[in-house]
């Protein structure tokens, strides 16, 4: 079976809507990064090198400290430093609390608040619609920028859900961040556009226990990733379960809603929970200095116990303690290598990746015959084997992919050079010396030049399948230079060309359509590579067929360079294709199509008398017109003819096209708002020093020209 070559991979079957696809990828990181990228890995080596040599030389400085450290040691563990919020929340009467900051800033509460005497540092607010609190522009981050938040919270209800710290905004798609309570476990979102593009984790296991008091907190290190994300109850990192990543790299998180305690931006409150010591850091923190602000009650045990019964557990942890904390050079370094990971990590989400199909080393390449070709319908199984009636795997060849991809260029294969000369053939000539490209097999057409099939495919062969020099020998031969002229005899005994008696004369392509348009009005962009762009398409085109909670549920339109790059860039949904590419054949994509049909509909006229691509095209192509040839009407005419048609217009044809220009001009200097409109389609903006109604008649000139046969035909 040819099917089981490509059965044994590690890819999955569904890629979770997320860039890598969760399977093996190849990451290129872009031109502009590919210096720094280049840099980071051994500026990363040395960072950790430095850090490692730190922890080493700390031991000495630890068993010193150790020697002599009480539980009072401890009290000035926690971390200051990037602090931008710190409330207490236990003034225990009011509806205004203070900053525990230098600052001393003053929060109002959204309303009455309730308070009870059994806070974990005194009395504590009661969360409650109408009566949580706003802390104003704190808290505004960035998609690639490390935060830490948390406090003490004691859960009022089980099972409910509600925002515990929140700087988001539900009525714009919950863009923002937040720490939340979804039922007994905690969850945090990193958001722009929910669910489409937007992060969030949950603690595996029930976590909360609602009455009791529990330290909270969060970490995020910038990188938009599920790993990017801890969270700490009571002091101790739990493990986490992703339930969305779609998070983009060119995300925003900013939002103009306040921070709020104890609920969202509009409802969506931390109901009956009370909340306290609500701490906000802008950079990531460590374990050990989440385990600081939790308390230290665990490590002040570990120190009343005697040195020689602390286990080496216990000793590892102080350590650890001492180097997040109290060491004068460590966390400076950790935090350097963090950085510069978390740069790297955003080069890598920023950079394309080219997913890479890998064998699974432990199974063999196996499938299931299927009876009439129904995949429910599996009968026996079968290994993967090439077609019996060809040439067998070359000897030594292993029984997989890469011993297939020896046996189709194997030169005993008689099918891979012929098969592919013949469709580059197609793609010159409008059709294959084998019509029926697809089909070589005894359902497929004979070819009408067999003896010249295998003289191409000899010759591609052994000049190391040069796919350059191929091309250049058949657009040199005196078939392709023909001229396409017919005549009654022509098409009495060769009416479809299969006997090469005239030059090539067919429709371009969708994709060579619309780029030639772009081309000979001099919008085209000549960038390279990328992600897909989203150019002109018709208002909601995506909306009946997307999914709800897909990340191609609604069409956005790009702007700027992105609308004129080359249609093979053009972002394709299988289930709504390019309406303007449609119309001219292009394939739906849901197989593979060799053989493209063309047909003739007057939906390709509209296509290219209405698109905005096409219109804003021709007005382009007016302005350059205009500017090459002034006041003379035949040097801007004899331009465009030759950006379209490589040659003049003759007499007649330029005497027709005057005419319809003086009838254009007569409109559109009746109707200036007309003209205006028509010059105003498309993103780019038309030139103000020229006649609004003169360029929209050379732009309806232009695109007159564009509707010609000889320009959309090749």
């Amino acid at each position: 079976s040819l099917a089981a070559f490509f059965r044994n991979t590690t890819q999955q079957p569904k890629d979770g809507n997320v860039k890598d696809g969760r399977g093996p990828v190849v990451m290129v990181p872009t031109p502009e990064d590919r210096e720094r990228w280049d840099r980071l890995p051994a500026e990363i080596a040395a960072a950790q090198s430095k850090r490692d040599e730190r922890k080493k030389l700390a031991r000495d400085d630890f068993d010193q400290w150790l020697a002599s450290a009480t539980a009072k040691s401890l009290e000035n563990a926690v971390p200051a430093s990037d602090l931008v919020a710190h409330v207490l929340l236990n003034e225990g009467s009011g509806n205004v609390v203070s900053s525990s900051l230098a600052s001393a800033d003053s929060y109002k509460a959204t309303g009455e608040v309730t308070w009870t005497a059994d806070g974990k540092l005194g009395p504590a607010p009661v969360m409650k619609l109408g009566g949580t609190f706003e802390l104003g522009a704190i808290g505004d981050f960035a998609r690639d920028q490390a935060f830490s938040y948390g406090g003490w919270i004691r859960a009022g209800r089980d099972n409910v859900s509600g925002g515990i710290l929140a700087r988001m905004d539900e009525q714009a798609d919950y863009r923002g961040w937040d720490l939340w309570q979804q039922g007994n476990t905690l969850a945090v979102h990193i958001i722009d556009k929910w669910p489409e593009n937007g992060l969030k984790v949950k603690t595996r296991d029930a976590v909360l226990k609602p009455g009791q008091w529990q330290h909270v907190f969060a970490t995020y290190d910038g990188t938009g990733k599920p790993e990017g994300v801890k969270i700490y109850v009571d002091g101790k990192e739990t493990p986490l379960a992703v339930e969305n990543n779609t998070l983009k790299p060119d995300a925003t998180i900013h939002t103009n809603t306040p921070l709020r305690i104890g609920q969202r931006s509009h409802t969506q409150v931390f109901d009956g929970g009370a909340i306290q010591d609500v701490r906000i850091y802008q950079r990531g923190l460590s374990a050990a200095e989440v385990q600081a602000i939790a308390g230290t009650a665990p490590l002040q045990t570990m120190l009343a116990t005697p040195a020689d019964q602390r286990t080496p557990q216990q000793r590892d942890a102080l350590f650890n303690f001492y180097l997040g904390t109290l060491d004068a050079e460590y966390p400076a370094l950790a935090k350097a290598v963090t950085d510069l990971e978390a740069e790297q990590a955003t080069i890598k989400a920023r950079s394309p990746v080219t997913h890479v199909q890998v064998e699974r080393m432990n199974s063999q390449a196996m499938a299931h015959i299927l009876t009439r070709g129904e995949y429910d319908r599996p009968t026996e199984e079968v290994a993967a084997a090439t077609p019996a009636a060809l040439h067998p795997l070359p000897e030594n060849s292993p029984q997989n992919r890469l011993g297939l991809a020896h046996w189709l260029m194997d030169s005993a294969n008689p099918l891979t050079a012929r098969v592919t000369v013949n469709r580059f053939w197609q793609q010159v000539f409008g059709q294959g010396i084998v019509a029926t490209a697809e089909d070589f097999g005894v359902m497929g057409a004979p070819p009408t030049h067999p003896e010249l099939l295998d003289t191409l495919a000899v010759e591609f062969r052994e000049n190391d399948w040069d796919i350059k020099r191929f091309y250049k020998l058949m657009m040199m031969s005196a078939t392709y230079r023909q001229a396409s002229i017919t005549t009654p005899q022509k098409l009495e005994k060769d009416r479809e060309n299969r006997l090469l008696s005239r030059g090539p004369r067919f429709r371009m392509d969708a994709e060579m359509v619309r780029d030639y348009a772009l081309a000979t009005s001099g919008l085209l962009s000549h960038k390279m590579y990328g992600p897909s762009v989203k150019p002109y398409q018709p208002t909601a085109i995506w909306d009946v067929v997307g999914l709800p909670g897909g990340d191609t549920r609604n069409y956005v339109q790009d702007r700027g360079e992105n609308l004129y790059r080359r249609t093979m860039y053009t972002f394709w949904k299988r289930m709504a294709p390019p309406p303007n590419l449609e119309a001219f054949n292009a394939p739906s994509r849901e197989v593979c199509t060799v053989r493209r049909e063309r047909t003739n509909t007057p939906l390709q006229a509209l296509v290219t008398l209405n698109d905005p691509t096409f219109v804003e095209a021709a007005r382009h192509l007016a302005q350059n017109a205009l500017q090459q040839g002034g006041d003379d009407r035949g040097k801007s005419l004899d331009y465009v003819a030759q950006r379209m048609l490589a040659r003049s217009f003759q007499e007649q044809e330029q005497q027709i096209l005057l005419a319809d220009l003086e009838e254009y001009l007569a409109y559109y200097q009746a109707h200036v708002e007309d003209a205006k409109a028509l010059i105003s389609v498309g993103d780019s903006k038309p030139q103000e020093s020229l006649d609004a109604a003169k360029l929209a008649a050379w732009t309806m000139l232009c695109n007159q020209v564009f509707n010609l046969d000889e320009v959309i035909n090749k």
